[in-house]
């Protein structure tokens, strides 16, 4: 009998590697993702999913569209995206105006958004100083009633200057060009700790805002209906993904990073980041849930919607009533 070389050996083994991908490629059901924002921890379940092969164990060949100018829920309402990484107040007004968009877990299990002002002002106390000052926004129609029901919520009158900058308002807010705007704590929070900036911030649940499970999956009912089998794995594999970054946070983070394509150069941010998801018990509640909508919160955050006129139908008009909240969702793909 004839021996292999060494290098006969390898070369075999690269043929039968690469057609082994090949077949993986051809049998495997393609699903796509759009983000919402370049690469985050907010993302990083769906990295560890695709590095850890959990999309592939599920027969999926999952692509992770970067992020564009169009949202995340409009990519998917129109079936450029099977799934999109989505605020729940953008799926809710989008779904009330018409659009076929549906949430199907939940990156968070609470609000990770704050309201935050330079330190050290001796004028800003509490949300009610910030009547008549001037507020670095971000083009959201649902912005201007949370921070006035915030202010009014604490004694004052809700009025206040709304300039849209998007995400130059922090630079803004730096150099006193605006008094406040918001953030997400567990990013953009970490970064100004970890840069010895001095922000002063507050939670809106604390001013009478209902929390709010901020990031989001979300789908089509198109999509699902038409992949009862894919829909299901694809979020089971993704909550695996999930799962492991709360259990093996800095492994998490090296998968991130080096699927980023060098979108993400701050490691100690991805890693102190991903540090406060886990210990604020944001990824993973501190009860153990994870991936889950949580009906009250999603029925209290919609009914704080309709109740300040945000949720419009196709024609731009306030609905005139409160939608049933339980279609706007499902919790049915987490197996």
């Amino acid at each position: 009998m004839m021996l292999l070389t060494r290098r006969q050996t390898l070369f075999a083994a690269m043929a039968a590697s690469l057609a082994g991908r090949t077949a993986f490629a051809q049998s495997a059901a393609k699903v796509r993702i759009a983000l919402d924002w370049t690469p985050n921890t907010n993302h990083i379940g769906i990295y560890v999913a695709k590095a850890k092969g959990f999309y592939e164990a599920a027969g999926l060949d999952v692509e992770i569209l970067p992020y564009a100018d169009t949202s995340a829920g409009t990519l998917v309402a129109n079936g450029v995206a099977d799934f999109g990484i989505c605020g729940e107040i953008e799926a809710f007004t989008q779904r009330a105006a018409g659009a076929d968009v549906k949430l199907v877990y939940a990156v968070v299990q609470t609000e990770t958004g704050r309201l935050i002002f330079k330190g050290g002002r001796n004028d800003i106390k509490s949300p009610k100083d910030l009547d008549g000052k001037t507020y670095g926004g971000f083009g959201g129609a649902w912005e201007e009633a949370l921070v006035s029901a915030m202010i009014r919520n604490d004694g004052g009158k809700g009025t206040f200057q709304n300039v849209t900058l998007g995400t130059s308002a922090y630079e803004a807010l730096d150099n006193g060009a605006v008094d406040f705007t918001l953030e997400i704590y567990t990013w953009e929070g970490i970064a100004a700790q970890l840069e010895n900036r001095q922000v002063g911030r507050w939670r809106y649940s604390d001013y009478g805002i209902p929390d709010e499970q901020t990031t989001a999956i979300a789908s089509s009912d198109a999509y699902l209906s038409a992949n009862p089998q894919n829909a299901p794995a694809f979020i089971q594999a993704t909550l695996k993904g999930y799962a492991y970054s709360v259990d093996n946070p800095d492994e998490a983070c090296d998968l991130l990073i080096a699927g980023s394509n060098g979108a993400l150069l701050n490691t100690e941010l991805v890693k102190a980041s991903q540090k406060a998801l886990v210990e604020g018990h944001f990824l993973k509640g501190d009860n153990g849930t994870i991936g889950i909508i949580d009906p009250a919160k999603a029925e209290a955050i919609g009914t704080f919607l309709f109740d300040h006129g945000i949720l419009l139908d196709a024609n731009g008009v306030a609905l005139k009533e409160k939608p049933d909240f339980s279609s706007y969702y499902t919790n049915d793909l987490l197996g």
